[in-house]
């Protein structure tokens, strides 16, 4: 894949992860349907949208070590109030959890 094509490509969501599930169905309704809002909007964008979306702030988080098949764990905004921690995988952003509190995303307590 060249960087054109790869900075073009749409997100592919994975959602399969249970403990990002787990946090996704204990969100308060009205959190739980931002979170939803927000990984709709994250299906339409592309890598290069992903990069420079200021409401998504993507962040590399230096704090946490990135599981085996992964080059380094992300932070986003899914909600005006929550992050989720996740990573890329080629076209797929793998979603791992959405942590209580700032905090937490980044491995502190």
């Amino acid at each position: 894949m060249t960087v054109a094509t790869e900075r073009d490509a749409t997100v592919r969501l994975d959602l399969n992860n249970p403990v990002f599930q787990r946090d996704l169905f204990a969100l308060q309704k009205t959190e739980r349907h931002a979170a939803l809002d927000m990984l709709g909007k994250l299906r339409q964008l592309t890598w290069h949208q992903v990069y420079r979306d200021k409401g998504l702030r993507w962040e590399k988080i230096a704090s946490i070590e990135p599981p085996a098949n992964a080059a380094a764990l992300y932070s986003l905004r899914i909600t005006q109030a929550r992050r989720a921690v996740a990573y890329r995988e080629g076209d797929f952003i793998r979603l791992l959890a959405i942590p209580p509190d700032h905090d937490a995303t980044y491995g502190r307590k």
